[in-house]
């Protein structure tokens, strides 16, 4: 209950705060109207799983509307070895202490939310959402027939800033927290946490648009832009 009751509070906190600008709002309807481009990222995040530094890793795909609005999906996993020791007898019925590896992994979908951008900064509100399954196994790593697995669904609020040093390069970080909830009262770690991540940022398509200003490409979808 207490989970559901964070989630509420997120979500209605974020519903206030974005319908507390209507022009915002309003702003963002027409941005939705404009031509979209694709937005790509290979992600790591840090966080903690029962107090142990844990990453987890993520590709995403989706669109950009005029880079203030992206909505899209992805997948993540945990990158990090996390294990305990159980005691599995061998052929000959002897007890040999062995570790089972934690694995988890889901599917989410995303969106990010521009309400700050100059030339060089920019704020944005991250949300993602989806559901996936933890296990145990054997082995180190990723086993998808292994192990019995236990649904779970998550929810990620969070807050994001970058700095470009140039149109088509920046710096960013990002923080936010990480809720479950699992239908497993026996996997008893706890995946509740904070999540911050610090980013390389790079524009593939601003690049371009610098570099060839008067390609037929960059006069249809350009120029480069900060």
């Amino acid at each position: 209950m207490k989970y559901i009751k964070h989630i509420l509070f997120s979500s209605v906190l974020f519903i206030f705060l974005f319908k507390a600008n209507a022009q915002l709002l309003d702003s963002f309807k027409v941005i939705l109207k404009t031509r979209a481009s694709i937005d790509l990222r290979i992600e790591s995040r840090y966080s903690f799983i029962d107090n142990e530094l844990a990453t987890i890793s993520g590709f995403r795909a989706g669109v950009s509307f005029k880079r203030k609005v992206k909505l899209g999906g992805g997948i993540s996993w945990l990158k990090s070895n996390i294990s305990e020791n159980e005691y599995i007898r061998n052929t000959d019925s002897i007890p040999i202490l062995t570790p089972k590896y934690l694995k988890l992994t889901y599917f989410c979908l995303y969106a990010d939310f521009v309400f700050y951008k100059t030339k060089r900064w920019q704020v944005s509100v991250p949300l993602q959402a989806g559901f996936g399954a933890s296990w145990f196994q054997y082995k180190p790593g990723y086993d998808l027939s292994s192990g019995n697995k236990h649904f779970l669904a998550l929810y990620e609020p969070g807050i994001a800033t970058h700095f470009k040093i140039f149109k088509w390069f920046g710096l960013g970080t990002s923080v936010g927290y990480r809720f479950v909830l699992k239908n497993n009262k026996n996997m008893n770690y706890q995946f509740n946490s904070p999540t911050y991540a610090f980013k390389i940022l790079f524009w593939a398509d601003q690049l371009y648009y610098d570099l060839f200003p008067n390609s037929k490409w960059t006069k249809k979808y350009g120029p480069a832009e900060w």
